[in-house]
C-alpha cells in the first residue's frame, strides 16, 4: 500500500534527523540484500522509458552514511548540467567567500564640501550586489542630501571597476540577449523585485479606457517604449526589447494585466539613471554628466548600503535558480582569490575547490549553467555533494536547495510543484536544471529505512516530451528504499505515470510566478 499522509509528515522527520546527524560520521557497510538488487531493476525499467531511446541517461545513488554504490549507469559521461552547475558554484561562494559575505555599494567624492556645495565628483561605487533595488539607490540619495549637499559641481561617476566590462557568458546563445534570466553582469546593478532579478526591468501592460496602458518596475524612463499593442478579449502580446538596444517593442492583444521581465542592455547606465533621479527628487543637483570610471585613490565615504550576508542570499539564488546570481558570485570569487572580477578568475576559484573535495571531471563555462558548454559526470555531482557534507557551512548550504512538493516558492523553489503526496515530498532536496534538450536533479533524500542517499540524474539530448517526471520516479523510488525489503508496490511504480511537469523549471518561466 501507498503510504498515508501520516507516513509523509514522520518520513519527513526522519529525513530532517539523518541530514542533521554529523556528516563525517560513519556506518557499517552492509552485504548486497535483495532490497539494492529490487531498486536496481526498478531504476532500470524506470530508465527504459522511449523518450530516453536515443537521448543520454547518466544517474548515479550513493549511500552518504557509508560511501556504498547504490545504483550507477554512464556514471562517467561528460553531460550537459544545465542549472546543476549552481551546485558547484553556491558551494565554492560559501567556501570562498563565507556566510558572511557581503556585497557593499557606497558613495564617495575626492571632492570637497563647502557650505551645501561639494566640490568635485561624485562617485557610485558597486561590488556587484544583485539584491539592489530602486528604493536602496534612492536610500543612498537620501543621505546625501541628509548630509547638507544640495550641488555637486562636477560629475556623476558610476564605478563599476571591481568587475570587468565583460557583461555576456561567452558561450550564450544570441536570442536570450534581451532575456531577464541572462541579463548582463556589471559590478553596478538593479533588481525589480525581491526575486532579485538583477539587471532587469518589469515591464507591465493592462487595458485602459480602450487603450494599452504601459508601467514599469521600477517607474524609469530607461527604455524607450514602442507600444503596437491594442485591447482584445485575450492576452496574447508579445514584450520585448529589440537587440543591442534600449528600445522594448510591444505587440499583440491585451485583456488584462501581464508582466513580462526584461534585461536591461546596460546595467551601469541603467542604475547611473536611477541614482541620478532619485538625487534629483531629494534635491541634490549634479551639474555635471554621468560617467563611467574608478573612485579616485582615498576617496571619502558619503554613504554606504550592505546587502543581505550571503547565508541569506543563497535562498532566493538556489531556491528560484537565479542565473544572475551564479555569474555575480563567480566573479566575486575571482575578484577576492586573484584581484580579478573575471570569470577566467571565479571560475577557477570553482574549479580549484571542486577539484580539492575530490570531483575528478568537470568543465566550467560559467556559473549559472547557461552554457552548453559546461560539463560534468553524474558521478563528480555525487563526489562534490558528499564532500560538502564535512563542510561548516554545509547546514545552511543544504537548507537553500528546493524541497520536493513544498508548495511555498521559498521553500521548495523550483520543486515546488513536483513529487506532491509522495514519500519524496518534503524529503527530496535538489537542485533542479533545464535547457532546450537537457534537464537534471541532483541532490539528497532520505530513504524509507532513514538512510541518507546521494543522487544525481542528468538526462540530454532527448528530443520530445520532457522526461522530469523519470526524474521525480526515480526520486520517489530512492525515499521508498529499503535494503531490507522490496519497495511498496514496485509494480504500480513501473507502469504509473507520474504527474506531468513543465518542460522548464520555474526561473525560466517569470512571468508564471511558478
Amino acid at each position: 500500500m501507498r503510504r498515508t499522509s501520516a507516513s509523509l509528515v514522520a518520513g519527513a522527520l526522519v529525513a530532517t534527523l539523518a541530514w542533521a546527524s554529523s556528516p563525517t560520521s560513519t556506518a557499517v557497510a552492509l552485504e548486497p540484500s535483495p532490497g539494492v538488487a529490487d531498486l536496481t531493476q526498478d531504476l532500470n525499467q524506470i530508465l527504459s522509458d522511449s523518450r530516453l531511446t536515443i537521448a543520454r541517461a547518466g544517474v548515479v545513488v550513493k549511500s552518504a552514511a557509508n560511501g556504498d554504490e547504490l545504483y550507477a549507469t554512464d556514471g562517467g559521461k561528460l553531460l550537459i548540467p544545465a542549472s546543476n552547475t549552481k551546485l558547484f558554484t553556491s558551494a565554492a561562494a560559501a567556501e570562498t567567500l563565507g556566510l558572511d559575505y557581503r556585497f557593499p555599494t557606497t558613495v564617495l567624492t575626492g571632492g570637497r564640501k563647502t557650505g551645501s556645495i561639494l566640490g568635485g565628483d561624485l562617485v557610485l561605487r558597486g561590488t556587484g550586489d544583485p539584491t539592489m533595488l530602486a528604493a536602496d539607490y534612492d536610500a543612498l540619495a537620501a543621505e546625501i542630501a541628509g548630509s547638507g549637499i544640495k550641488v555637486v559641481t562636477g560629475k556623476l561617476v558610476a564605478d563599476d571597476t571591481w568587475f570587468d566590462s565583460v557583461r555576456l557568458g561567452n558561450d550564450w546563445t544570441w536570442d536570450d540577449e534581451t532575456a531577464y534570466y541572462a541579463a548582463p553582469i556589471s559590478a553596478l546593478t538593479a533588481s525589480p523585485d525581491t526575486d532579485y532579478d538583477a539587471g532587469s526591468v518589469i515591464v507591465s501592460v493592462a487595458p485602459s479606457g480602450g487603450e494599452v496602458k504601459v508601467s514599469t518596475t521600477p517607474e524609469t524612463d530607461y527604455f524607450k517604449i514602442v507600444n503596437k499593442a491594442t485591447v482584445g478579449t485575450s492576452t496574447d502580446v508579445l514584450i520585448e526589447r529589440q537587440h543591442g538596444t534600449r528600445t522594448v517593442v510591444i505587440t499583440g492583444t491585451v485583456a488584462g494585466t501581464y508582466d513580462e521581465w526584461v534585461a536591461v542592455d546596460d546595467p551601469t547606465a541603467y542604475v547611473s539613471s536611477l541614482f541620478r533621479k532619485a538625487l534629483t527628487k531629494h534635491g541634490v543637483r549634479v551639474l555635471g554628466p554621468t560617467v563611467t570610471g574608478a573612485a579616485p585613490s582615498g576617496a571619502q565615504e558619503l554613504a554606504k548600503h550592505e546587502s543581505m550576508p550571503l547565508s541569506e542570499l543563497l535562498v532566493p539564488f538556489m531556491k528560484l535558480s537565479n542565473n544572475i546570481h551564479a555569474e555575480i558570485l563567480t566573479k566575486a570569487m575571482g575578484r577576492k582569490v586573484a584581484g580579478q572580477g573575471t570569470w577566467a578568475a571565479g571560475l577557477k576559484v570553482t574549479t580549484d575547490f571542486a577539484k580539492a573535495n575530490g570531483v575528478q571531471v568537470l568543465n566550467l563555462r560559467d556559473g549559472s549553467g547557461l552554457s552548453r558548454r559546461d560539463g560534468f559526470t553524474p558521478t563528480s555531482i555525487v563526489q562534490l555533494l558528499t564532500a560538502v557534507r564535512g563542510k561548516p557551512w554545509y547546514q545552511t548550504w543544504y537548507d537553500s536547495l528546493p524541497i520536493a512538493g513544498n508548495a511555498d516558492r521559498f521553500v521548495g523553489g523550483t520543486l515546488r510543484s513536483r513529487m506532491r503526496g509522495t514519500p519524496a515530498a518534503n524529503n527530496v532536496r535538489a537542485k533542479t536544471g533545464s535547457l532546450t534538450g537537457v534537464t537534471a536533479l541532483s541532490g539528497y533524500v532520505t530513504s524509507a529505512d532513514g538512510e541518507p542517499l546521494v543522487f544525481s540524474i542528468m538526462l540530454n539530448q532527448y528530443l520530445s516530451g520532457s522526461p522530469k517526471d523519470i526524474e521525480d520516479k526515480i526520486a520517489v523510488r530512492l525515499a521508498q528504499f529499503s535494503r531490507t525489503a522490496p519497495a511498496d508496490a514496485p509494480a504500480q511504480l513501473r507502469t504509473e505515470t507520474a504527474p506531468a511537469s513543465a518542460d522548464l523549471e520555474c526561473s525560466w518561466l517569470k512571468p508564471a510566478h511558478c
